[in-house]
Formats: structure tokens, C-alpha cells, sequence
């Protein structure tokens, strides 16, 4: 076992809410949070001398290529996996004479993705891992979880964006002023036996839905929405990068969508078929959906639930 705990008497910072948190060697954990108080937390992890923090702020070697880069970390560490093995998990072949100065953002997330990985070192924490980089690197480093896991190691990673806490961690868990808790997820595939018996209109009549921001209500046409998601057990309307509380559970706005084209594509999120622009398959059984919207959301798509969605999308 090599499990760890990030434990109440650890955590002196006043920024930071008491918690209690054990990181298991059997699956990944994924932590959201704010900028602010994730930045606090990674203060009390670097405090700890036993834990490793990936956060991409130590240097590469600018003026070799990717290849002589690589090399350089698989000598120092020892790595046991041939190197050009390493270079094609991590997809740094076709640029492997490449002088780092002349790479992309995320062929660097994925060099550094291959140093950490080979460092071998024993809890990994991970900080930001997949903000802001490409389809091809998100799915190069979802594997090397895999693959890190398959030697249990344990793994906490730090994100300030749901989605990509509910995408790596196979655990999320939240973190506010008032403690860490668990992402509070609906049961899947729940009919009660009320709504079985229950006749559906077959047609949309006039219908709003409503959210309050401070003292207003907000009335919102059903088309111009992206997705639902659940939060702390509410139901919040996503619009672009703006979200609205409402006085409901997704369990309920489920059943009051679904005859306007909403579709239930994980626990935590009901997304707007008509919104849906491309279905991402990432590795190991994992799938997103990339939203038609002015900053492309992408939000998660539940294994369960792929052979459905391409069936109502007219897919197969």
C-alpha cells in the first residue's frame, strides 16, 4: 500500500478550511477547487517533503530537441522502458528532432508528462495537468494515469474546472470555505415507478425555465441553454461561461427537459442535444462532449451512455 493522507494538523494555513483527506493507491483523486484556495493547498503539499508536486514550473532544456530532452530524464531516472517506447507513449515521435523552443504548448504538456511519469516517484500530484492543451495530449496523459495506477501510485490532482475533475479523477471531491466534500453524484437510470405510469406531452408547448440571481428571476427559453449540471445537490443552468442557480435537483429538470431534445449524458449533467458538436473519445472507455458554444465547452459523457446518444444523434 502506498496510500496518503493530507491530514487537519497539516494544514496551518487560515486561507485553507480544516480537512481530512486519504489518497488511495487504487484509483485517481481529483480535487476542485478555486484558483485562490487551490493555491493555498499546493503550498501545504510542497510543505511535505514526501510528496511530489508536477506543476510544470521546473525547466526544460530549451535548446535541445524533444528526443535529447527525453533521453536526458530517462538516464537520470533510470527509466526501465526503452526510449523510444516513451517517445511514442507520449506522442513525441513525429517531433522528437524538434528543439523544444520551436514546439507547441502541448507537445511541452507532453514532454514533461514523460519526465514526470519516468521519474517513478511515489504519490504523484498533479496541478492543472490538462488546462489549456490538445485532444491528442489529454488523451496521452489520461493513459499514463492508467498506467500509473497499474503500479499503485497514488494520484491527487488539482483542477479549478469540473469537468476535468469528473474526466481524470476516478473520485472528485470539492473544496470551499466550508470543508471538502464529495461531488455529490445522482444515481443513473433511475425510473420510479410514478413517472413509469406518467404520460409525457409529445410536444413542447410555451415553457420556461427559471433561475434567481441575486433577488431577480430569470426566465430562460430552453433552446439557448448549453447543459445542466448538479452542484452541492442543485441543479445550475450553463450558458457559455455563465452559470444561474435554480430551486431544483437534475433529477427533476430531467424529467421536465426531455421533450425539448435535453439528454441525461452523465450523473452530474444534462446537456442540450441541439448544443452537441462532437463526441471526443478519450482511452480507456472515456468520452466528452464538445458543445456548439462560443468557448466550446466540454463536459462529460458517461460510458454507459454512448451507444444511446449515437442512437438519438442518428449516429448508427
Amino acid at each position: 500500500m502506498a496510500d496518503f493522507t493530507i491530514n487537519q494538523e497539516n494544514i496551518s494555513d487560515a486561507a485553507l478550511p480544516l480537512f481530512s483527506l486519504t489518497i488511495y493507491d487504487s484509483h485517481v483523486t481529483a480535487v476542485y477547487s478555486d484558483t485562490d484556495m487551490q493555491a493555498e493547498l499546493m503550498r501545504v503539499l510542497r510543505g511535505d517533503s514526501n510528496i511530489s508536486v508536477f506543476d510544470k514550473q521546473e525547466g526544460l532544456y530549451s535548446r535541445i530537441s524533444v528526443e535529447s530532452n527525453v533521453a536526458f530524464y530517462h538516464k537520470w531516472f533510470g527509466c526501465h522502458t526503452p526510449l523510444p517506447e516513451i517517445l511514442v507513449q507520449f506522442e513525441l515521435q513525429s517531433c522528437a528532432k524538434q528543439p523544444l523552443h520551436q514546439c507547441s504548448e502541448s507537445e511541452i504538456r507532453r514532454i514533461y508528462f514523460a519526465k514526470y511519469y519516468m521519474s517513478g516517484v511515489k504519490p504523484m500530484v498533479f496541478h492543472e495537468p490538462i488546462h489549456g492543451v490538445d485532444v491528442r495530449t489529454v488523451n496521452t496523459f489520461i493513459t499514463m494515469l492508467q498506467k500509473i495506477k497499474d503500479v499503485a501510485t497514488p494520484v491527487l490532482i488539482l483542477v479549478s474546472n469540473m469537468e476535468h475533475a469528473l474526466l481524470l479523477g476516478d473520485i472528485a471531491y470539492k473544496l470551499q470555505q466550508t470543508g471538502m466534500k464529495q461531488v455529490e453524484i445522482d444515481e443513473e437510470d433511475i425510473v420510479t415507478s410514478e413517472m413509469e405510469g406518467t404520460d409525457l406531452p409529445t410536444t413542447a408547448n410555451l415553457f420556461k425555465i427559471s433561475a434567481k440571481v441575486d433577488d431577480k428571476m430569470i426566465l430562460f427559453d430552453p433552446p439557448e441553454i448549453d447543459y445542466i449540471e448538479s452542484q452541492d445537490g442543485k441543479a445550475m443552468i450553463v450558458i457559455n461561461e455563465e452559470s444561474y442557480a435554480m430551486d431544483a435537483t437534475l433529477a427533476e429538470v430531467e424529467q421536465k427537459l426531455k421533450v425539448y431534445g435535453f439528454y441525461r449524458c452523465h450523473r452530474s449533467y444534462i446537456v442540450n442535444l441541439q448544443k452537441v458538436r462532437e463526441i471526443i473519445t478519450w482511452s480507456k472507455n472515456t468520452y466528452s462532449l464538445r458543445i456548439n458554444n462560443k468557448i466550446q465547452s466540454t463536459i462529460p459523457l458517461s460510458r454507459t451512455k454512448i451507444q444511446d446518444i449515437q442512437e438519438k444523434l442518428s449516429l448508427k
